[in-house]
């Protein structure tokens, strides 16, 4: 079967998990539409109560296009970025599974890429990287740069996860594999990311990797600090022990 007539018969469920996004969540949606023209997909906007108002730009944006394209599934508070996920799997009919972060330092430009290795290569999982030859990070200073290589270049060291880039969050699985993972993994946050992965590959399944340029938040303010710093470690000597 050529790889055209399966990609017509695949559909993907792209979850974006958001909290105040209000300013990033209609030009988010807007890019996937642009990019994604000839695919089926689904977006699921799993919301965790946000207060600036971006439930009510979600649902301005299911009238333009359509319920049954745009899913808002909201939660009632911040519950966490794993839980998250896993909500929206709930709810995804897509037999492809995209997860994005909605403040644009994950382009949909990337979205056909991530398609194509999957189709070309037939991987249970396509993760970005930038850490390979056309991938890289812009907007980030010198020290977030470091410390991000840093945890990268620690967790390879220790973990051997055969990816290139451990802490990146842009990545499309196969439905039935992220069901599988998820249900193994017990990290929360930014750990969560480094664990799924890790467990992926040592479940065996084929991973394959696309080079991306992240880029740093265009609206609002970056949620990462000093705790995230402790959490990672954390996790990074929970995953040493575990698996």
């Amino acid at each position: 079967m050529d790889g055209q007539h399966q990609k017509q018969k695949n559909k993907y469920s792209i979850i974006v998990p958001t909290y105040n996004e209000r300013l990033n969540i209609g030009l988010i949606v807007y890019l996937i539409f642009k990019h994604l023209r000839d695919a089926d997909f689904e977006i699921i906007i799993v919301d965790d109560g946000s207060p600036d108002g971006t439930q009510d730009v979600v649902k301005q944006l299911q009238q333009v296009y359509g319920e049954d394209r745009i899913l808002l599934r909201a939660r009632p508070r911040k519950l966490g970025l794993g839980t998250a996920y896993i909500h929206g799997i709930k709810h995804a009919s897509g037999n492809f599974v995209v997860i994005m972060d909605a403040d644009l330092s994950h382009h949909p430009k990337y979205l056909p890429s991530f398609i194509s290795k999957q189709l070309e290569t037939g991987a249970d999982i396509v993760t970005g990287t930038r850490y390979v030859k056309g991938g890289g990070v812009h907007g980030w200073n010198l020290m977030r740069k470091l410390t991000s290589r840093g945890a990268n270049v620690l967790a390879q060291t220790l973990l051997w996860p055969g990816v290139s880039d451990l802490t990146g969050s842009f990545r499309l699985y196969r439905k039935s594999v992220l069901e599988d993972i998820i249900s193994c993994c017990v990290s929360k946050g930014y750990v969560f990311q480094m664990e799924m992965i890790v467990r992926a590959s040592r479940k065996g399944y084929h991973i394959e990797e696309v080079p991306i340029t992240f880029v740093d938040r265009v609206f609002g303010s970056s949620k990462l600090g000093g705790s995230e710093i402790v959490e990672y470690l954390k996790g990074l000597a929970y995953l040493l022990v575990t698996t």
